[in-house]
């Protein structure tokens, strides 16, 4: 920390969402304005983090990310991380297959928290190596599971625990963009966040129309279909109806790899509904009229990423915990793999914590 109110932090991986490389977005089809915030940018919209410095292997990324942000580059992030002083908080925006090396790395140079990028890693062993070299040391690992930093999936949140919908009864998640590691990973892990409960099993079947992957030809990461079993033991006489549900909750997953239907969440309970479209939410409770949470306004600041790095920050200046354990990002990473080892098994029920060879499967997501 270089002072008692200041954090230093720096970029590894200065492409689309590192930083905010619309070069980089041009290969991908996609546009950085579109995005729910930027690491580079999150990191420059607080008025108390200092970035000093970024990396990659790219030399037009490198060039374009000087020239814009003023900021010192490398072309290698051992050495960022070896020169550029005490780093208090590092975003690691490069491939899945190297979070676990880069996280190791930066936990051995003495980074306080560490902002990485989702899937959390290719493997479960991976990413539990991960948490264990974090924990030892102290480190904050936080994962870009954007929706987590809403405020309306928040509000949702707190509106379902405190039995806004009375008794949960499902949920169903769906989108069009396939994509299971990249896109999947938001979905599980919101669905975990907004019902407070994990997910136990999954039953899946893989999209095999073999839609090419956006980063090239070493990743293939299809969407699919299928059923997440989310545990929970309901004490007598809970939630808001008589006719409230036991058992497990039960989510539809609805992921093709083609499609036009939009992204949405929705969560059914024994006194009502709500739907999650992008950050508006749309709540329809019995008897009432219908509510619409409209999405926060687009200002600096105002991203998802530009929250959770407030929280990093808030974390670090000792004023409050985190509001999100990595451990449920890993659950997160195990859902997804779940899926992979349930359709080699015609869709047959896969339980979490994976077990045995399931542990072994490679996400091979970028």
């Amino acid at each position: 920390m270089s002072d008692k109110n200041r954090y230093t932090a720096a970029v590894i991986g200065l492409g689309f969402i590192g930083g905010a490389d619309q070069v980089s977005g041009d290969v991908l089809g996609q546009q950085v304005e579109d995005l729910d915030g930027t690491h580079v940018m999150s990191m420059l919209n607080h008025p108390r983090v200092d970035l000093v410095g970024g990396s990659s292997r790219d030399t037009g990324r490198r060039e374009r990310f000087n020239k814009r942000f003023d900021v010192p580059v490398y072309a290698d992030w051992r050495q960022m991380l070896a020169e550029a002083g005490t780093l208090d908080i590092v975003g690691i925006a490069t491939y899945t297959p190297v979070h676990a090396e880069i996280t190791r790395a930066c936990v051995e140079a003495g980074v306080r928290a560490i902002y990485c990028e989702k899937p959390v890693a290719p493997t479960i062993d991976e990413a539990e190596s991960m948490l264990s070299v974090c924990e030892q040391a102290g480190s904050l690992l936080v994962f870009n599971h954007n929706l987590r930093f809403h405020p309306n999936t928040r509000r949702l949140r707190d509106l379902i625990a405190e039995g806004g919908l009375g008794t949960l009864t499902s949920a169903s998640a769906q989108w069009t963009s396939g994509r299971l590691g990249n896109v999947g990973t938001h979905m599980f892990d919101a669905i975990q966040m907004v019902t407070g409960l994990p997910i136990s099993a999954v039953s899946g079947t893989l999209d095999e129309s073999s839609k090419p992957d956006c980063r090239g030809d070493d990743f293939r990461d299809p969407g699919g279909w299928g059923v997440l079993r989310l545990a929970r033991d309901l004490p007598a006489g809970s939630g808001g109806s008589a006719a409230a549900p036991a058992g497990d909750l039960m989510c539809v997953v609805d992921a093709a790899d083609y499609g036009s239907a939009p992204l949405r969440l929705r969560f059914h309970g024994t006194d009502g509904w709500a739907e999650c479209q992008g950050r508006e939410v749309h709540v329809h409770r019995n008897g009432e009229a219908a509510q619409l949470w409209p999405a926060e306004a687009d200002t600096a600041g105002s991203s998802s990423m530009d929250r959770a790095v407030c929280d990093i920050v808030e974390t670090l200046d000792g004023s409050a915990p985190f509001p999100y354990d990595a451990t449920e990002a890993v659950r997160t990473l195990e859902a997804i793999l779940a899926f992979h080892a349930s359709h080699s098994r015609a869709a047959a029920w896969v339980s979490l914590p994976l077990r045995g060879d399931d542990r072994d499967i490679i996400l091979h997501s970028g």
